[in-house]
């Protein structure tokens, strides 16, 4: 007996330093005060400022937390993990109407977000985000996430709102206003035009619901840009009472949408897109690039009726779709990998 518990006290004189080395991040958060911080912005605060290199990990645990979060243009090379979107939740609920408490003014579209990214290459995985603002003439907009970095990457994340619940804003962006996003296995759902901006967006195996009759993207592509968003392998629902929505509109007259092997319910129009003129956007059909390649489902058989400004892509278009061409890095000649920021 004793020369079994001499081996226990052995093994576990070996094995507890190896453990003592793993780290479940740098910054843990924890609304129980059993973490670094309560707050997901006070985690955020505290990692060092203009790191190019060196990776700061933030855990955060199981909860809904509260709370308007902004990673400012200073804090780079972040990786904020949960423990899943069924149990972390970082919700808000401010909406475009609400009003600044100094000026009284609208808060506006941009000002209503639940969590801002202003820096580059940052990874998100394995939370929610929402917006709790709910809908109607007296609220108007209210953004989930806001975009404004390059090399973002958001793997398993749940995005909740009605109008404008997705805004990749990205007007800045270092390459002359290109501000590259990835989104991974995500779940999305909104009313109005709940995927809109200006940043490239790539969309793989992502579920879209939509939950009013309505338009699904509605892109505002810089001109000259040669993407804009590419929805890949992604599956479009209809939430109950759902039957016509489009797959976009042209927020800005040069805006391009494309989508690529993707499930279409049966809620989109035979149409497909808007041109939206009759509110304003002029010149749209002759600007805006919208295309499929090898759509199927319901809303992807009466391809006779899209609006002829539309595109069907052959092979070789489809062919210059690819993640390395649309994640090229031209400063310095590569192909931007995600799992580098992990």
């Amino acid at each position: 007996m004793k020369r079994i518990i001499l081996a226990a006290l052995s093994l576990a004189a070996i094995l507890l330093p190896l453990g003592a080395q793993e780290k479940v991040a740098d910054i843990v958060v924890a609304q129980d005060g059993s973490g670094d911080f309560k707050t997901i912005q006070e985690a955020i605060n505290a990692c060092p400022d203009y790191e190019h290199k060196t990776i700061t990990t933030i855990y955060i645990k199981a909860g809904i937390y509260r709370e308007m979060v902004t990673i400012p243009h200073n804090k780079f090379r972040l990786h904020i993990k949960g423990e899943g979107p069924d149990k972390t939740t970082i919700s808000w609920g401010k909406y475009a109407k609400s009003l600044w408490p100094m000026s009284k003014t609208n808060v506006g579209t941009s000002g209503s977000a639940s969590f801002y990214i202003h820096s580059s290459y940052v990874t998100m995985e394995d939370l929610t985000i929402e917006n709790t603002a709910g809908e109607g003439k007296d609220i108007g907009q209210a953004v989930a996430l806001f975009t404004n970095g390059d090399f973002l990457f958001f793997k398993n994340c749940h995005f909740k709102g009605n109008q404008d619940t997705v805004y990749t804003y990205g007007r800045f962006g270092k390459f002359g206003g290109i501000m590259r996003v990835y989104f991974l296995d995500c779940y999305m759902e909104g009313t109005t035009d709940f995927i809109f901006g200006t940043s490239r967006a790539w969309f793989e195996n992502c579920t879209i619901v939509s939950k009013r009759d309505s338009y699904i993207t509605a892109a505002s592509t810089l001109q000259g840009q040669p993407y804009g968003y590419v929805f890949h392998k992604c599956r479009l629902v209809p939430a109950e009472g759902v039957t016509k929505c489009y797959l976009g509109r042209p927020w800005g007259a040069y805006a391009k949408t494309v989508f690529i092997e993707c499930e279409l319910g049966a809620h989109i129009v035979p149409e497909g897109w808007h041109d939206w003129e009759k509110e304003g956007k002029p010149n749209t059909k002759e600007n805006a690039y919208y295309a499929e390649y090898r759509n199927y489902g319901p809303g992807a058989q009466n391809l006779s009726g899209r609006v002829p400004w539309s595109h069907q892509l052959s092979d070789a278009e489809a062919g210059e779709y690819t993640f390395e061409k649309f994640f090229y890095e031209k400063e310095d000649g590569i192909v931007w990998n995600p799992y580098d920021n992990k």
